[in-house]
């Protein structure tokens, strides 16, 4: 299997403008997070995809591989896939732009599971993790996942799912972690389909494959990663570097 890694990369952010492009400890965001995915060694390539010439021109500087998007893109998905389209890739892994200390080991688990799917049941895996503050499972920015007793994702929402009628029952909090793991084919599906309404209403990406029959597998895992979203996060990095 020829294994490939995909940074979307949008100099826009609605919560933090232009932050990949924000400086952390002599490098910026954009850069540390391509040069820490290439040192996973896990993946045969890594490209950033993006719409901006400044975030392009970052990477391709510093001796890395970038790809300019051609059209205006909805999600993260979309952006990708136009990328790949025409590219000789079986396994593509979406990382995130605005995580610069990539963890290889769940990464290393999503690409386990297609190893082990012989059968090719697998079009995408993805990562959950347990959350159990209150405030954290009924916080909407934190996307919740419900699965079935192989671990295939059942729903994603803002919302608490399952919601807590009876007390006690043993029910767990799983969130998304938005690290994900393609077969090429449910890339190019994906990019090819209309959106739904469950993706148009809770505008969460992911419900557009199960709308249209796709199988996810979640990765229960325990590394929660470290996105920058703000610019109390940036700080917070650059305490890390």
């Amino acid at each position: 299997m020829k294994i490939i890694a995909v940074i979307p990369a949008r100099y826009a952010s609605t919560r933090f403008h232009a932050k990949l492009m924000q400086d952390l400890g002599g490098k910026t965001v954009i850069l540390r997070t391509y040069q820490a995915a290439v040192n996973t060694n896990l993946f045969d390539d890594v490209f950033v995809v993006t719409d901006s010439n400044l975030i392009f021109d970052e990477i391709v500087a510093h001796g890395g591989k970038a790809i300019m998007s051609i059209k205006e893109h909805e999600s993260g998905s979309d952006r990708i896939a136009e990328a790949v389209e025409n590219l000789d890739v079986d396994i593509v892994i979406n990382v995130q732009g605005d995580e610069p200390f990539i963890n290889a080991e769940p990464l290393k688990e999503v690409i386990e599971v297609f190893k082990n799917d012989v059968d090719k049941k697998v079009d995408l895996a993805s990562l959950m993790y347990e959350i159990k503050d209150e405030e954290e499972i009924n916080n909407p920015n934190n996307v919740k996942v419900v699965v079935n007793q192989n671990n295939f994702a059942l729903y994603f929402s803002r919302s608490v799912i399952p919601y807590p009628r009876e007390k006690n029952v043993g029910v767990r909090y799983m969130k998304h972690i938005g690290v994900y793991a393609f077969r090429k084919q449910a890339l190019l599906d994906f990019y090819h389909l209309p959106m739904k309404s469950l993706e148009a209403s809770e505008k969460l990406e992911q419900l557009r494959y199960l709308e249209f029959g796709k199988q996810i597998k979640m990765v229960e895992t325990t590394h929660a990663g470290i996105g920058i979203d703000t610019k109390e996060d940036l700080e917070k990095a650059r305490k890390i570097v």
